[in-house]
């Protein structure tokens, strides 16, 4: 099931993490706080890494892009961020997390990197995605994550391979087009008014 989401340097958030309960959690907020993109953002964008601009909309615009959601709106021109989403096995009483780094620089292409925590350790407990240097936390870059990472986990900088290894290590489709008619059909259900469809 589905335990904690967290962010660090995305959209609104420094670091945030939110915990569920028994697989579940309830975002409230008036019209425009962001429940909307902070769901989107980890589903089904943590299941797949796809940041394709139709795909990070509820409404299906293509306005923004991901790096949007890391710059922000502040003017800031280098900035690194992490989205993870963590699960936790009731019966193995086990831990796995998933997640994806970005570092945007604006006016050049977003890097992008993947993982999936098989160990057991959780961010924030003893894994940590930044360094803190004297009052300040500094992301850790591509090269320091996968170090902290060690061999024991799971690490790539390609979408697409980040993709399959999530269904290998969380879901087990079979085919790899029977996880991507799932992560679609989550994208479809999560569409407004989809009733009138």
């Amino acid at each position: 099931k589905m335990d904690r989401i967290g962010f660090v340097n995305f959209l609104l958030y420094c670091e945030e993490d939110f915990e569920f309960a028994d697989g579940k959690v309830l975002l409230r907020g008036q019209k425009c706080s962001g429940k909307s993109i902070t769901t989107q953002s980890f589903i089904p964008f943590v299941l797949d890494g796809d940041r394709t601009p139709n795909r990070l909309d509820p409404f299906g615009s293509s306005d923004r892009r991901m790096e949007y959601y890391v710059l922000g709106e502040e003017g800031k021109d280098d900035v690194t961020g992490y989205l993870y989403l963590e699960f936790y096995h009731e019966e193995k009483k086990e831990y796995r997390t998933i997640g994806i780094g970005q570092r945007a620089k604006r006016g050049k292409p977003m890097d992008f990197w993947g993982f999936v925590i098989l160990d057991g350790r959780r961010i924030g407990v003893d894994l940590w995605l930044y360094k803190t240097v004297g009052s300040s936390k500094i992301p850790c870059d591509k090269r320091e994550m996968k170090a902290a990472l060690g061999e024991e986990n799971y690490f790539t900088d390609s979408q697409s391979e980040y993709k399959k290894h999530v269904n290998q290590y969380l879901f087990g489709f079979r085919k790899e087009e029977q996880y991507e008619q799932f992560i679609k059909l989550l994208v479809k259900v999560r569409a407004p008014k989809l009733s009138k469809e």
